[in-house]
This record gives structure tokens, C-alpha cells and sequence, in this order.
């Protein structure tokens, strides 16, 4: 099995990397079935191609939903041809203009900027440092860094990886001290409600771990 059971690595189709996200995070819903969802997507940009006041409003105005409606799996985020979501495209997803036999599959910067940028991958990482600071309160940075890295990876982080994560951790973490204002302004993306017995200092700056990890190239690709 150690040599015969490894297919191809490919890097995961857009739906799946949102989905993977939002479960790492404990975000997402697993209710199965209802009707389309509007997720997280830049305001405006339904009207920047529509014909305004020649049309019905509903067709014109992107409508965020609330609640859980937002972390509902990317089968049900309703899906406008003319403008999919910005998300789904970075990620190469067919338009559904035509009928797409096989998906593309590029790499791109825009890709790393979606998952360190977008609210709700921002939100996914806030979720998943509150996740980890509460299911693990007693524990040190080294079992903190080690627990989300597996959760994302399936696999432990080497010693150079783990030194890197360390450091990176202790960065963040000071850097939020001296500038609390920046934590509370960092947790904000998002709806999902935060957690306030949780310092944000600490909540923050394991956050931007949680981003940073679920941006590796292993958490986003199957292997």
C-alpha cells in the first residue's frame, strides 16, 4: 500500500478548499439540501454589469445572507453565470456558460491573496484559532502550532517547520501587544460572533497562524 495506493497530487477544486476551511474552523453546515445560498462576495459587483432600473432589483443588488446561511457548502452558494463568484473563479471553476468536461487547474498569487484576504477564509481562521484555543486550553504554543498544522495537513510539521511557525507565532503575538487596537481590528472580518473570554491578543495572532497554515500548499492539495 506505501507504493501502490498514492494517486496524483492536484491541487483541490474551489468548492472543496472553502469547504475544508470552514470544517477545520468548525464553521461549516452540514444540514443537507434548501434552496441556494449568497455567501461572502465584494459589494457591488452584481451592478457593475447589470442594466440598472431596466431590470428587476432582485437580478441587480447582490444580497448577503446571514446566519448560518453563509457556511453552508459550496454546492449550495447560488451561482449567477454573469458574475460567479470571485472566489470559485480564482480557483479555476468552470462559469457554467458551457458544458466543461474537465476543470483547468493553475497556480496564481491571486489564489494565496483569496485565502489570506477573503472574509471568509479570514473569518475560517478566526474560527479556527478559537477552535484550537478552547479545545486546547492548557496547552503551549509548540502543541497549539502542532494541533492546527495536522488538522489542515493531516501530518505533523517537521522540526524546520515547526521552528518557522514558532517564530512566526511569537511575531504576531508581540506585534499585537504593543498594537491591540489591530487585534479587535483583525477579528472583525466575518459574521460569525467572537469569543469574549478569549484574549484577542492571543486570539489574533494565533489567527494569522490559522491563515498562514490553511494557505500551505499541502492544505489545499490532495496528496
Amino acid at each position: 500500500n506505501r507504493l501502490l495506493a498514492h494517486g496524483p497530487r492536484f491541487r483541490l477544486q474551489g468548492e472543496f478548499i472553502r469547504d475544508t476551511a470552514l470544517k477545520v474552523g468548525g464553521l461549516l453546515v452540514p444540514w443537507i439540501g434548501g434552496s441556494s445560498v449568497k455567501p461572502y462576495q465584494p459589494e457591488g459587483l452584481w451592478r457593475e454589469i447589470s442594466h440598472y432600473g431596466s431590470t428587476p432589483a432582485t437580478s441587480q443588488v447582490f444580497r448577503q445572507d446571514k446566519g448560518l446561511a453563509r457556511h453552508r457548502r459550496s454546492l449550495y452558494t447560488y451561482w449567477k453565470r454573469t458574475v460567479p463568484p470571485p472566489a470559485m473563479m480564482a480557483f479555476d471553476a468552470p462559469n457554467r456558460e458551457l458544458c466543461a468536461m474537465q476543470r483547468e487547474s493553475t497556480n496564481t498569487p491571486l489564489q494565496a491573496l483569496v485565502l489570506l484576504n477573503d472574509p471568509q477564509f479570514v473569518e475560517a481562521g478566526r474560527a479556527f484559532a478559537r477552535r484550537i484555543l478552547l479545545e486546547l486550553p492548557e496547552a503551549g504554543d509548540r502543541e497549539r502550532i502542532e494541533f492546527a498544522f495536522e488538522e489542515a495537513t493531516s501530518r505533523l510539521p517537521k522540526p524546520h517547520e515547526l521552528r518557522m511557525l514558532l517564530r512566526a507565532y511569537d511575531e504576531q503575538r508581540r506585534a499585537y501587544q504593543k498594537r491591540p487596537g489591530a487585534a479587535a481590528e483583525f477579528l472583525g472580518p466575518g459574521g460569525a460572533p467572537g469569543d469574549t473570554s478569549i484574549d484577542p491578543v492571543e486570539h489574533a495572532a494565533l489567527a494569522a497562524i490559522a491563515n498562514l497554515v490553511l494557505n500551505l500548499s499541502e492544505a489545499v492539495t490532495k496528496s
